[in-house]
């Protein structure tokens, strides 16, 4: 089946706190849009720290979001 929108990808704890790892969107056209998506959706990641990526990019600005973009939520990773 094909998806239209954008795909997003959860990883760690944030994939726990939602219960999915993967979801669709659509109607969603920047990335503060989709955060306040996901705050109203998912009140439970109000107050966690996570990174925005867009398409295996880091974002850290508003940026738009094209059909077929993925977006991951990547919980914040330890160096060693």
């Amino acid at each position: 089946m094909e998806h239209i929108g954008i795909k997003v990808l959860a990883f760690g704890m944030i994939a726990e706190k939602i219960e999915a790892t993967e979801f669709y969107l659509q109607h969603i056209k920047t990335t503060d849009e989709f955060m306040e998506y996901l705050t109203e959706k998912y009140p439970q990641l109000q107050g966690m720290k996570f990174t925005l990526s867009l398409n295996k990019n880091i974002i850290n600005k508003n940026t738009a979001i094209s059909e077929g973009s993925v977006v991951a939520l990547l919980p914040p990773f330890s160096g060693g």
